[in-house]
């Protein structure tokens, strides 16, 4: 049976069929699939829907019942991506660095290729929300980025299945693609969260100089007093010293510029 998969290669559209089966037909089009993921993260296209189409993907060129994408976030892997529609676990189900099969890939940056009897596997590690649990085969990659494990990607199989070396290579290659992209979507996400902890520290200031020249206080004082206001309004004190510096403002007759 072939399948079918669209993906955008730079703004424009290519529908390749190919048969998982075939060692000899398949090299072409895996060729324009992993260049059209590639070309996919050079658009800055949405991370979930990347990890979405790196399933698909995954489910066009390997023969299997189950895929699932665990991406690395402090320390714990957590589910962010399935072929099977599983909402109740998306974002919710975590393994940490060692648990289970996944987490031992992780651990140790290699795969794993289990052929039948995945659960007896003495790193096999049940989830009774997931039926995959009880598929036979199993073939897990680490996904990596400059030797770093920043997540797993997970495919089985209900029935016995033998993975070929073609199907191997494409994962792991997909594992590198991907984990680059992970990598570069977390360094993002701490660029991000530095930046507002620099714009907080700077409007906390402004309140804080604000509260020392209209009361005659010293600096601890006004901390202490934005740091109470926090407590007790159970907001955050970004929010208490942006009140101070637009009631501020607005008594003299200006509007201060806040970053959103």
């Amino acid at each position: 049976m072939s399948s079918s998969l669209v993906l955008s290669l730079r703004g424009s559209f290519v529908s390749v069929c190919t048969d998982p089966r075939s060692e000899k037909t398949g090299h072409g089009a895996d060729a324009v699939f992993l260049h059209g993921i590639a070309s996919r993260m050079a658009e800055e296209v949405p991370f979930d829907e990347v990890l979405l189409e790196v399933v698909a993907f995954a489910a066009s060129v390997v023969i299997c019942d189950s895929c699932f994408v665990y991406v690395l976030e402090d320390e714990q892997l957590v589910m962010r991506a399935s072929r099977n529609p599983h909402p109740e676990a998306l974002g919710k189900l975590t393994l940490k660095l060692g648990q289970g099969i996944a987490g031992w890939v992780a651990e140790h940056r290699q795969p794993v290729v289990i052929a039948r009897n995945a659960a007896m596997d003495s790193r096999f590690q049940l989830f009774n929300e997931l039926p995959e649990d009880r598929f036979e085969a199993f073939l897990s990659v680490p996904l990596l980025s400059r030797g770093r494990v920043v997540g797993v990607i997970n495919l089985q199989n209900k029935a016995p299945h033998d993975y070929s070396e073609r199907e191997i290579s494409l994962i792991s290659t997909v594992g590198f693609l991907v984990g680059a992209e992970i990598e570069m979507a977390r360094l993002e996400k701490e660029r991000l969260q530095l930046a507002d902890r620099l714009e907080v520290r700077k409007v906390v200031e402004r309140a804080k100089g604000i509260l020392q020249e209209d009361l005659n206080i010293s600096e601890r004082e006004a901390y202490l007093m934005l740091q109470r206001q926090s407590q007790q309004r159970r907001t955050a004190m970004r929010n208490i010293a942006e009140a101070v510096v637009l009631s501020k403002a607005i008594k003299l007759g200006g509007m201060p510029a806040f970053r959103t």
